[in-house]
């Protein structure tokens, strides 16, 4: 395949993959917001709908995309001795497999618990425990720091793994911020 073709692939998968966790973001703040049960679920909806019709498809073409880029143009296996592509790889295949275990499924899941409160009208106990739950928020509040970080490791392409460790730290301490703060500013549902 041609390097240009492969090139706008890599960007138009990174583009709708940044997209896609931006819409995310927002639209989970945006649930964090309502005590409305009607407008939470809209909002829960919509990350569903972020994850599933933007942040997979651009995953999808990055994974294509960048496997190609590896195999055609750095030796494969070879990538291992390159710090940013290495990183860059590594990263990727973290953040791939969490957002398609944990964040994703525990989005899904709200989704479920969301649709059968709304059958019976009120917001559940079961709703409002999936909703606290720490480990999912984190990963959420870790992907774009992460995708951040991708980007950065193929722009830049540091020699040493430096960029990639410092990186990851300050992207972790950004989840672990994010996911301390933001359920304090928007306590859910009447903490």
């Amino acid at each position: 395949m041609d390097y240009a073709i492969l090139k706008y692939l890599h960007v138009l998968g990174a583009v709708l993959m940044g997209a896609g966790l931006v819409g995310v973001w927002l639209a989970d703040l945006r649930s964090r917001q309502h005590r409305d049960l009607v407008r939470f679920s809209e909002a829960v909806r919509y990350i569903v709908v972020f994850y599933d019709g933007v942040v997979v498809p651009g995953a999808l073409i990055l994974l294509f995309s960048g496997s190609w880029f590896t195999i055609q143009y750095y030796g494969g296996w070879g990538f291992i001795e390159i710090p940013w592509l290495a990183g860059m790889i590594g990263l990727f295949a973290f953040e791939f497999i969490e957002g398609n275990t944990v964040t994703r499924l525990y989005f899904m899941k709200l989704r479920r618990l969301t649709t059968e409160a709304l059958a019976k009208g009120k917001i559940t106990k079961e709703l409002e425990i999936e909703r606290a739950k720490l480990v999912p928020s984190f990963t959420h509040y870790l992907d774009l720091p992460m995708l951040f970080l991708i980007i950065a490791l193929g722009v830049i392409k540091p020699t040493t793994w430096g960029m990639f460790i410092y990186g990851s730290v300050i992207a972790t301490g950004l989840a672990a911020f994010f996911t301390a703060l933001i359920p304090r500013i928007y306590p859910w549902p009447d903490e």
